[in-house]
């Protein structure tokens, strides 16, 4: 069982999976030492502890219905599926490569970014932004516009 991994997999649990992915969450939170792996022959090799972490975070995102997506950090993207990570516009990505905002190459006529970059791209501006929201917050509480205690605007 050999497959490629091809450039940003998204993998979404199948219904007829979920009972089964649960099943494994369950196994692999109460498992107390690393899990092995039984090959077809009967050879057992113990899970390295950075794949036992890896699979654990995936069992858990897709035992809550979540699809994840695999690749190596080091990867690089074109513009669409990096302006699809983002959740925002390729011409937008454009602007901001062009602005220097996130570092990138280019192959003839076409920007390829780095995984990695796009990564720390991502954390900054959430970062960024629930700087934002908290300082926002915190200006409608003193001026009397939040009520804390239901998180809603007075009207």
């Amino acid at each position: 069982m050999s497959k490629q991994l091809s450039s940003f997999n998204t993998l979404k649990p199948k219904k007829n999976e979920t009972s089964a992915i649960k099943k494994l969450e369950k196994f692999l939170t109460a498992e107390k030492s690393l899990p092995k792996l039984i090959s077809s022959t009967g050879e057992e090799i113990v899970l390295p502890e950075s794949v036992y972490n890896a699979l654990y975070q995936v069992v858990e995102a897709m035992a809550s219905g979540n699809s994840i997506t695999i690749s190596p950090l080091d990867q690089e993207m074109t513009t669409q599926e990096a302006a699809d990570l983002l959740n925002v516009s390729r011409p937008y990505l454009i602007k901001l490569l062009e602005q220097g905002e996130i570092p990138h190459t280019k192959v003839g006529k076409h920007r390829r970014i780095n995984c990695r970059d796009i990564f720390a791209y991502k954390q900054l501006r959430d970062r960024q932004r629930s700087k934002s929201l908290s300082e926002f917050t915190a200006f409608l509480q003193e001026e009397g516009f939040y009520d804390e205690d239901t998180n809603c605007v007075d009207e």
